[in-house]
């Protein structure tokens, strides 16, 4: 066994407690499992962190992350799983005066509609281009793609069903009717559970294979900027928002809670910016 897992083992009950209360209360997997590791580099930093709440020794506790340079979201990622550890395990009652560390306002990299074409042209198989095709057109993140099933698209309505995206929620978005044909024939012989993007061995696409279906897209067709797959459903806003579509109608297709985040985008496009000739010429 690995030390951090032997030692990880002296705080198993406590680490049990978080993901099971996390489990009830409708949390992703991937945010218990991501915050485990804090809460075992708390306790290990702390003494006594795992039985009550010290705000002082905490706020310290982060000061020292703060003084390793780690990325605000890092810092924030570990002061959400403190907060909850303290609120829905020790019953901590008091407000926890700690603020979290302000995330730098980034512009999301967002490709162009030649660059999209680009992308999915260079595609020669066609269950990549399809999955390509699909999440640009629908607005898909990477796990949605991955776990789309047959029963999840309606071919005559043109829509599809996301369930249990991010937040546990579930949204509707559109097949691009462009793709609509190719999908159903690609798809016919599936049965309703079925993944749309099947796996060789069965079950769904990893998210690093599909993260590297677009990484060789991407190099193929020559794209140098620092884009991910997300890029696909940021582009998928910015492009709506383009060609006048309502940004409250964007928002529901994206699945987003806040239409602050929807809003985003329009920082991105600023169509009365690029129509500004540089004085250059």
């Amino acid at each position: 066994m690995k030390t951090m897992d032997f030692k990880m083992h002296n705080y198993s009950r406590e680490l049990s407690s978080v993901r099971h209360a996390m489990q009830l209360r409708g949390y992703s997997p991937h945010t218990w499992q991501a915050y485990i590791p804090c809460l075992f580099e708390y306790f290990e930093a702390v003494p006594g962190a795992d039985h009550f709440f010290d705000e002082d020794k905490t706020r310290a506790y982060l000061l020292t992350l703060l003084e390793k340079d780690l990325a605000p979201n890092t810092l924030n990622l570990h002061l959400a799983a403190i907060k909850f550890y303290a609120r829905h395990i020790l019953k901590y009652l008091n407000k926890i005066n700690i603020q979290f560390s302000k995330r730098p306002q980034r512009l999301p990299v967002v490709l162009s509609r030649m660059e999209v074409a680009e992308l999915i042209n260079v595609t020669r198989n066609q269950k990549h281009r399809l999955l390509l095709s699909l999440a640009y057109g629908a607005g898909l993140r990477l796990s949605e793609v991955c776990h789309l099933k047959l029963k999840d698209l309606d071919f005559y309505e043109s829509i599809l069903t996301v369930r249990q995206g991010k937040g546990m929620k579930d949204r509707i978005s559109i097949i691009p009717s462009k793709i609509c044909g190719d999908l159903a024939v690609f798809t016919e012989r599936k049965e309703a559970n079925d993944y749309v993007f099947e796996s060789e061995r069965g079950g769904p696409l990893s998210s690093r294979s599909v993260q590297k279906i677009f990484d060789n897209a991407k190099r193929k067709a020559c794209i140098t900027k620092d884009a991910t797959f997300h890029s696909l459903r940021h582009s998928f806003a910015t492009h709506l928002l383009e060609d006048g579509t309502d940004v409250r109608y964007v928002q529901e297709l994206l699945g987003h809670s806040n239409i602050r985040t929807t809003q985003i985008y329009t920082h991105v496009m600023r169509p009365s910016l690029k129509q500004i000739k540089s004085p250059l010429g």
